[in-house]
């Protein structure tokens, strides 16, 4: 819980209808669409949102206060989510659930074995998939009581924020990028095209990911990236 909140003196009880009900979860992830479904789901579950957008920026947070819950996305501009998740699991008092989340499924072994309790998919809109994940690793007293109906509702995310991370990878883009930014773009827009549902940015990031793989130059894939993200950035109704 947090340990320097005033406000978890007397922690509210979580009900059927908010089962997260006096959790704060704190989200490091770099996409700001991505974060937005997070908003969402803790909103929908009745648990309290704070968010960072790098590894540093979540430092910072946790030297003020302990949640009740990290996510850490895996790929952040300053380094992989995996290191953090090792300082946290063996950190005292640790919080009481520690989760990792990428679109790169293959991670997930990577992320138990630093000490993640779990690991979320993305992309990850399901409410009810959110709250089981998080409630199966919580100790019995933080359920609620009593049947509950799960929630089979998904969030949307604003479009707005989608608008954000395009303008972002646009930036990352500007100059010449080097062997780093481009795994970065790679992996952001990944898991932002699969949240939006936008399979031509995915497959292009697919293509950039593939090259570098091969260790071969990926000039044609990033101009081709480049010319997506500009278009939708000049179209916003594409998006």
């Amino acid at each position: 819980m947090d340990s320097n909140d005033p406000f978890t003196a007397q922690l509210p009880q979580p009900t059927s209808a908010r089962p997260l009900l006096g959790l704060t979860v704190l989200v490091i992830e770099d996409s700001r669409y991505a974060c937005d479904a997070m908003r969402l789901l803790c909103l929908r579950s009745g648990a309290r949102i704070r968010r960072a957008d790098c590894l540093r920026s979540a430092r910072r947070h946790l030297q003020v206060y302990r949640p009740s819950v990290v996510v850490i996305d895996l790929g952040l501009p300053d380094g992989n989510g995996t290191d953090l998740i090792s300082e946290l699991a063996v950190s005292q008092p640790r919080v009481q659930v520690l989760l990792a989340m990428s679109g790169d499924t293959y991670l997930e072994g990577e992320a138990m074995a630093a000490g993640a309790d779990g690991f979320l998919a993305k992309p990850l809109v399901s409410i009810a998939g959110f709250q089981e994940k998080i409630l199966s690793l919580l100790p019995e007293d933080r359920h609620p009581q009593g049947p509950r109906v799960l929630d089979n509702a998904v969030v949307i995310p604003d479009r707005i924020a989608l608008q954000d991370d395009m303008a972002h990878i646009a930036e990352v883009l500007e100059d010449p990028p080097d062997d780093h930014a481009l795994a970065y773009v790679a992996q952001f827009l990944t898991g932002v095209a699969r949240l939006a549902e936008d399979k031509p940015l995915e497959d292009a990031a697919h293509a950039l990911a593939a090259k570098r793989a091969l260790g071969e130059a990926a000039a044609s894939e990033t101009a081709i990236l480049a010319g997506l993200i500009q278009h939708r950035l000049s179209n916003k109704v594409a998006i």
